[in-house]
């Protein structure tokens, strides 16, 4: 029996809603090739009920460190510069998962040279989301 990929997936979530329409699509397509562990980023509910709770840094982390150690690789949208999403590559580099970052090629002087200095990860620039798709399809059948 094939084990099922365990996937996280890393974007810019600020105070305000991120780009949800992207990250919604991003999730759902991501599904295809595996257990996408926090669905939620792509889901208007979860940013409806995000505003009227409170939860402490502390939550927030570790309940996120949890998933992102609990997945076998990991996808993150880069454009928008985020301390969080940089944080969770370097754990994910850390613990050698496969990594594909994704940025809007108009961004592309936005994005950290730390984050493009990186051996051995992949990072992809797009325009559309018909490329966002092939580059995931690429990245999953290298892996």
């Amino acid at each position: 029996m094939k084990r099922i990929i365990k996937i996280y997936f890393a974007a810019p979530i600020t105070n305000k809603i991120p780009n949800l329409n992207l990250y919604s699509k991003i999730v759902k397509y991501l599904s295809h090739y595996g257990n996408v562990l926090n669905k939620r980023l792509g889901d208007r509910k979860f940013w409806k009920e995000r505003k009227n709770k409170k939860f402490s840094e502390k939550e927030i982390h570790d309940f996120d460190l949890k998933l992102l150690l609990e997945s076998d690789v990991v996808v993150a949208e880069i454009s928008t510069p985020s301390l969080g999403v940089g944080y969770e590559i370097g754990r994910a580099i850390e613990r050698k998962k496969p990594l594909l970052c994704l940025y809007n090629k108009k961004m592309e002087k936005r994005i950290s040279k730390m984050i493009l200095g990186v051996h051995g990860i992949t990072i992809r620039p797009y325009r559309t989301f018909t490329e966002i798709k092939s580059i995931i399809r690429e990245f999953f059948n290298s892996l």
